[in-house]
């Protein structure tokens, strides 16, 4: 037996016992709990908006960001508002329209396109409004929503949009619409599938929701395509995640529209 060896080894075992019990009596003395540590609470969201800069007059929002205006005053129409004066819409402080292209039934399932878009994308594009446009979907697959998109990618024949082309799934509450029972997971598809046709067709997409349904679909595709925000009657959205668009009445007042309106503001800075 090597002895020099063995003192080496016995050495070395002493050295490590005497470590345990210095770091034992260390803890003793900092009064530090060895039990498991607990989960970190995720920080609270913050809005990207300083929102004491956000005023309201005469019903509609405005932000400005050092001093100067930092949004933009939009409206979304479809047939429900019937004929539009455009240019007395522009001359009420309307900067963007956002217009329906269609919808899918919430019963058959039926696609079809609005009956005044083109009436309504020329008047505001010839009253020099900003255009975008958005799909009513009742898309139960992915198949159906890229359905949605070809559609219309073929009635808008290259027209030039300044806005995106907005997927706008929506529960159907007082009736037993045909994509009520949709899972979360079958939405986010739907979503991207629409979005990715729009995409590969020359557009830019986006997608539109109350909070209930934004929160359905993942973070990630949320935070990839950007958000259209529907929340009426509050002075601040309660949402908990980002967006661009805030729709905050849908009974908005415009000039040169008989009906009621939705109004929206567009944040064009943090």
């Amino acid at each position: 037996m090597n002895f020099t060896k063995m003192k080496r080894m016995a050495s070395n075992h002493v050295s490590a016992f005497l470590s345990v019990v210095v770091l034992i009596a260390l803890l003793a003395l900092s009064g530090c709990s060895c039990s498991p540590a607990q989960e970190s609470t995720p920080p609270a969201y913050e809005s990207p908006y300083d929102w004491s800069k956000v005023t309201k007059e005469n019903g509609r929002f405005s932000y400005t960001k050092d001093w100067a205006p930092a949004s933009l005053t939009g409206i979304d129409v479809s047939e429900h508002q019937k004929i539009i004066s455009w240019q007395a819409v522009a001359a009420d402080g309307i900067d963007f329209a956002i217009i329906r292209v269609g919808n899918r039934g919430y019963t058959e399932g039926e696609t079809r396109l609005d009956k005044y878009l083109y009436e309504n994308i020329d008047g505001a594009k010839k009253a020099g409004l900003k255009i975008g446009v958005y799909f009513f979907s009742q898309a139960i697959n992915e198949d159906e929503a890229i359905e949605e998109a070809q559609l219309i990618t073929r009635a808008l024949e290259g027209i030039r949009l300044d806005y995106p082309v907005f997927y706008d799934y929506e529960h159907i509450d007082d009736f037993d619409g045909r994509a009520n029972k949709i899972s979360n997971e079958q939405l986010t598809k739907n979503t991207v599938a629409f979005c990715q046709q729009v995409e590969k067709d020359g557009y830019t997409a986006m997608i539109y929701g109350n909070k209930k349904i934004m929160e359905r679909v993942d973070k990630e595709v949320r935070d990839r395509y950007g958000v259209w925000l529907a929340e009426y009657g509050v002075e601040r959205p309660t949402a908990q995640f980002d967006f661009l668009i805030w729709q905050y009445t849908s009974t908005g007042k415009v000039n040169g529209i008989e009906t009621d309106v939705d109004l929206n503001i567009h944040f064009l800075y943090h």
